[in-house]
């Protein structure tokens, strides 16, 4: 307890160390500290020494990586500088004036020698060296090898792509690059290559390996001075103690002061709360902050905190503390030249508790049923009503009290048997108890208390956890640190209802020092009991509601896809009914242009959510293939048709005759929208000025009647113009027709503000029933266009000399985009699109070039011949331009006009 006091800085005694040190100054052998200067503290033996030591290791270990670190970046940069030089060299000179015609004249080394030495001079390099496509030197430091075959790799040179190696050539051990001489139309008539020898490149760890091992050096002098001084005020704060002895004499002082069933209390002298030990805050019921807080602060009586405040001598004063008599001993530090404050001792000398009697605990427990009964599976949320138990209990019947449940069961599932949980709730008079926390997944050994419940559907009573072996094997660290807390004692109880079982409750005890009982055992499974059956019912409920749930939200877009020709906003109101059959989605098409799409499948139930489900489905697939408008819908109500006939071919339910759909597609380039429709409402349009037009759509029957064509309607729309779709349910219920909602809608949108989220608040909030009879469905889509700077169009004669000049003119395009990066690329996929367009199509050609999330190329004919991409032979000289494409661009594609196709790639901005 003394030592204990000297650590929070309230010191009434000598401590061990200091005695320890006066006795062997007595006998003549002087004291360890100061006076005997570093030797102990190199001796490495106390824990000054061993500080020492450890800091010397440390610096030591740092300089030694830093000197490693540099001999190997100075490896790399080496290196890496010959590779660029080699490589620049190279290009520089395979791409110099008269390289080609040099290759082409009858004797190449005759010209191309002396320029050859002449340009590796000057680049300070080893050889430059100029071959043939066969690998045959023109050119060499050394004439001897001249004529020579090449020493190193040429095929990706052959191939069109510099490259560098590393080799051991004719000179040495060196870094050669190889580059291709191309002609004007791409092939390769020779290749350059350059090289150095690594000892020629100079690297920067041979100058800076002095200057780094001086201030090593430095360093170790200014650490080891440091270090001796640290260790030397170490030594004399230990007073020459080991680690060992250290160790070992705070663990046994705090064993003593901590174990003893005696509250003790240090004050200091200005009132505040040093130290209290764990009898001290159970008695005093003090907060988990109060060390180091003013002892009036801390709750307590005034008695009692004005006697700790004043520090005077006190012996077995009386206080009543809460429901406690307290009998309290004080006195002063600093009576031997201590330091001010003052030491008092608390005895609990009342047995109110044992004096209450069973009578009192009998009332207790029939309270605490009744507020189960009451308090338990006010929600149907099965967590919710876990955590309503954990909280009822405590801390009127136990400390802490954790709630696991099956993942089956938390689903709305019936749980499977096994042994692995999830923490679900958990409550407690502390929060940082070592208990696995909420949420965490727990596999119970077959050892452990709550196996063995889960086993034999029976409550386990453990009074005693210190020897409850099973229950400690469970996790050996982490129970050692829940005992370490306080926790005692454990009652595990099923929750079973009938006969499952749908997890496990556990009642543990730490403030409380009397272990759980027999009888105690038999009121939590009472709670235990009354809490399963509403666990249960909110399970039922809870899988119940999640198959509703994952219908509706898997047959609805959970989140509109990126891209920038619309600013969308939505709403979707289910009916009073319960689920419907309206939906909406947003499909981007290429080109940059977008799909809109609203439908409505006649009915509630989930028969109509699931046809829902299969329409929404079929018009994503069919939007894949770029149809127009009226094909889509021909489409989509040749397949309802078929799903009418199965229907009635197997007597199931009603047919999906009825349906309705409205399909969009914006082209922000063009500011075009087409539009086709079967039995739908007519979309709204919101023009920028703030008027309201419906747009005159033609009407096509509903899907599945099948005969009759659909048409369409192609419409431009100014920037910043507002298209509103939506279901019947927004203009028609059983009260009004839909010319009536139609006029209220249009209202609406006239008072609505300019954004697409406004719209669609102003809308529902004047137009939403209080009691929808139906389901609703409302997108708003604020258009966008794409401006002149970011498209760009070409048109094509069908002569193949006009590729090159496309190609250039597009460079040039991307320059001015500041898409450098892409040229390569997009030259490679244009060359093939437009000589495939040249040679298999018809005029007119033309290419269009888009700038927007990404860069998308297109190149439309007036054929409509479908390319196909396919594996070339390597026999065959062609047939790899499409593969080509579709390896460089992210996606690729083919949509259909009415006077040909376009075919289109698709890059990432770089």
């Amino acid at each position: 307890m003394v030592r204990l006091l000297g650590r929070s800085g309230t010191r009434t005694s000598p401590r061990p160390g200091e005695e320890r040190a006066r006795r062997r100054a007595r006998r003549g052998g002087g004291p360890r500290g100061p006076g005997t200067g570093l030797r102990p503290a190199l001796s490495g033996r106390s824990l000054a020494g061993q500080v020492f030591v450890l800091h010397v290791v440390i610096v030591l270990v740092l300089v030694a990586a830093a000197v490693v670190a540099l001999v190997l970046q100075g490896r790399v940069d080496s290196t890496q500088e010959a590779r660029n030089r080699s490589l620049a060299v190279a290009e520089t000179f395979a791409n110099a004036p008269g390289i080609r015609a040099a290759l082409a004249s009858p004797d190449p080394t005759a010209v191309l020698q002396p320029r050859a030495e002449a340009a590796r001079e000057a680049a300070k390099v080893d050889f430059i060296v100029v071959l043939n496509t066969d690998g045959i030197r023109y050119t060499h430091p050394k004439p001897d090898r001249i004529g020579k075959k090449f020493v190193g790799t040429i095929e990706p040179a052959l191939q069109g792509r510099s490259f560098t190696e590393e080799v051991d050539g004719t000179i040495g051990r060196l870094v050669q690059a190889v580059v291709p001489v191309e002609a004007p139309d791409g092939t390769v008539v020779g290749l350059v290559s350059s090289g150095i020898t690594t000892e020629h490149v100079g690297s920067t760890a041979d100058r800076q390996l002095p200057l780094v091992l001086g201030a090593a050096a430095a360093a170790l002098a200014v650490a080891l001075g440091g270090t001796a001084l640290v260790s030397k005020r170490l030594l004399r704060q230990t007073h020459g103690l080991g680690p060992r002895e250290m160790t070992r004499m705070y663990e046994h002082h705090d064993a003593v002061l901590h174990a003893v069933r005696e509250g003790v209390i240090i004050v200091g002298g200005g009132g505040d709360l040093l130290l209290a030990n764990d009898e001290a805050q159970r008695l005093l019921d003090l907060p988990a902050d109060a060390e180091g807080r003013h002892v009036r602060d801390l709750g307590l009586d005034p008695d009692t905190a004005a006697l700790l405040d004043s520090g005077r001598v006190a012996t077995d004063e009386v206080h009543l503390v809460g429901d406690r008599l307290l009998a309290i001993n004080q006195r002063p530090t600093d009576l031997r030249g201590g330091p001010p404050g003052s030491v008092a001792t608390l005895r609990d000398s009342t047995e109110l508790r044992a004096l209450s009697g069973r009578a009192e605990v009998a009332r207790e427990r029939l309270d605490m049923l009744y507020a189960a009964g009451v308090g338990i599976g006010t929600s149907l949320d099965v967590t919710r009503t876990a955590e309503e138990l954990a909280e009822l209990v405590v801390p009127r019947f136990a400390d802490y009290v954790t709630v696991d449940l099956f993942d089956a069961v938390l689903g709305g599932d019936t749980p499977e048997p096994g042994t692995e949980l999830r923490r679900a709730a958990f409550s407690g008079v502390r929060a940082d108890v070592p208990l696995y926390p909420v949420g965490e997944r727990i596999d119970f050994i077959p050892t452990s208390p709550q196996a063995r419940s889960l086993l034999t559907g029976q409550s386990v009573l453990e009074p005693d956890l210190r020897a409850a072996t099973g229950w400690q094997a469970q996790h050996p660290r982490r129970t050692a640190r829940v005992m370490e807390h306080g926790v005692h004692s454990l009652i595990t109880a099923p929750l079973r209802v009938g006969s499952l079982v749908l997890g496990l409750v556990n009642f543990w005890r730490a403030q409380k020092p009397e272990p759980f009982d027999a009888e105690d055992m038999e009121l939590a499974e009472e709670l235990v009991a009354r809490a399963a059956v509403s666990i249960d019912n909110a399970r039922r409920y809870t899988r119940e509601h999640t198959m509703a749930v994952t219908l509706q939200r898997s047959l609805l877009p959970r989140s509109l896809p990126e891209q920038n020709a619309l600013e969308i906003a939505y709403r979707y109101l289910p009916a009073q009914a319960g689920v419907g059959g309206d939906w909406f989605d947003v499909l981007p098409l290429s080109g940059t242009r977008v799909a809109l799409v609203v439908g409505d499948v006649v009915g509630h139930g989930l028969h109509a959510a699931a046809t829902m489900g299969r329409l929404r489905t079929a018009v994503h697939n069919f939007s894949a293939l770029d149809l127009a408008p009226d094909e889509l819908l021909a489409l989509l109500d040749d397949m309802v048709a078929r799903i009418d006939q199965h229907e009635t071919a197997e007597g199931g339910s009603a047919p999906v005759t009825g349906a309705t759909c409205l399909y969009a597609v914006y082209d922000p380039a063009s500011r075009r929208c087409t539009l086709a429709r079967a039995g739908h409402p007519p979309p709204a349009l919101v023009r920028p000025d703030g008027s309201v037009d419906f747009l005159q759509v033609p009407a096509g029957p509903p899907l599945g009647l099948g005969g009759l064509p659909f048409e369409t309607a192609e419409v431009e729309l100014a920037e910043g113009s507002r298209l509103v779709l939506y279901t019947d349910g927004l203009v028609e219920d059983r009260t009004r027709d839909i010319d009536e909602g139609l006029d209220l809608l249009r209202a609406a949108l006239e008072e609505a503000g300019p954004s697409p989220e406004d719209t669609c608040r102003a809308v529902v909030d004047a137009r939403l029933p209080a009691r929808p009879s139906d389901d609703i469905a409302l997108i708003v889509a604020r258009t966008r266009a794409l401006g002149p700077g970011q498209v760009a169009h070409y048109e094509v004669p069908p002569d193949p000399a006009a590729v090159g000049e496309v190609r250039a003119a597009v460079t040039r395009q991307l320059t001015e985009w500041g898409l450098d990066e892409a040229a390569f690329t997009t030259e490679l996929i244009l060359s093939e699109l437009v000589t495939n367009a040249i040679r298999y199509g018809g005029p007119p050609i033309r290419v269009r070039v888009l700038r927007d999330r990404a860069l998308i190329c297109e190149v439309s004919d007036g054929s409509s011949t479908a390319p196909h991409l396919r594996y070339a032979a390597m026999t065959d000289e062609g047939g790899r331009g499409l593969f080509l494409v579709a390896q460089l661009a992210e996606r690729w594609g083919t949509r259909y006009l009415p006077g040909g196709k376009v075919i289109w790639a698709e890059q990432p901005l770089p």
